[in-house]
């Protein structure tokens, strides 16, 4: 990630993945509704072909929000991030033959070719998908992340990152229906809402607006990874406990007004501080 000046910003956000940003907003909601970054085993990130460099983007985020929030190095924070790719869990012993932006992510431990068996064995807090392959995340890997000891204290996260709909890891009706409407699900493609038990499952939300009424406000000339961070900090804190309780990971569209107010707000305000 790099400091980024303001008059390519929005063409450089969209194509860096502004979608990282949301995403890591819902990983943030998740750390601040129970689970914390200190008691999570392990935050598990998805990419395979062309794609892949935007699941190191994710990691990388994730990896500097840890170290932000734990005080650890970032060396240290990245063990607790593992990526899959389309040969498998990315390990220390397949360093030689990695494109160079997967070394980082490259930790000891056996080589696991398929997802599932990676998932039982790293036993991850959060999925999130960035592979662009429809149907990764399988009713065995949705059952077998539920069943994990880990979420008898709190609910397994799923982030379907990929679009079309077509080339989602899975459905936010697979998610809810094969986890027994136990998991927390959001997706980078739209769904109708989603019914299940009598309960009635949601998502949406929303970074942009906020975000460039914060560098308007401050006048800043340039985007630090540190400005983007606040963003989605400030995202995740609009979700509300009622919220979260629902399935939601982010706040309700409906609020969008006073949620970007917040947002620009924080952003603005981390830019007159760096």
């Amino acid at each position: 990630l790099k400091t980024q000046k303001i008059g390519l910003v929005f063409f450089s956000l969209y194509s860096n993945g502004y979608t990282v940003y949301l995403f890591h907003a819902g990983t943030m909601t998740f750390t601040q509704q129970g689970d914390t970054f200190e008691e999570s085993s392990y935050v598990y990130i998805l990419g395979n072909h062309i794609l892949a460099e935007a699941g190191t983007c994710i990691a990388k985020l994730i990896a500097l929000e840890m170290s932000k929030q734990t005080k650890a190095p970032i060396e240290e924070t990245q063990k607790k991030i593992w990526l899959v790719d389309s040969k498998g869990l990315i390990v220390s012993s397949r360093k030689e033959s990695l494109q160079h932006f997967k070394d980082p992510w490259a930790h000891g431990h056996e080589p696991i070719r398929n997802l599932l068996d990676a998932v039982k064995s790293i036993k991850p807090t959060v999925l999130i998908g960035a592979s662009g392959i429809g149907q990764t995340f399988t009713k065995e890997v949705v059952e077998g992340h539920l069943s994990l000891s880990i979420f008898a204290f709190y609910k397994p996260v799923s982030l379907a990152l990929s679009n079309p709909t077509s080339q989602l890891e899975c459905t936010a009706e697979q998610a809810y229906s094969w986890s027994n409407g136990n998991a927390i699900f959001a997706s980078g493609s739209p769904f109708d809402p989603v019914e299940f038990s009598d309960r009635v499952f949601a998502n949406n939300a929303y970074i942009f607006p906020g975000f460039g009424l914060g560098l308007i406000m401050s006048g800043a000339i340039r985007v630090h990874d540190d400005m983007l961070l606040v963003a989605s900090e400030a995202l995740a804190a609009e979700v509300s406990q009622e919220n979260y309780d629902t399935g939601l990971i982010y706040p309700p569209f409906s609020n969008i007004r006073k949620i970007s107010a917040h947002i620009a707000a924080k952003v603005a305000v981390e830019a007159y501080e760096l």
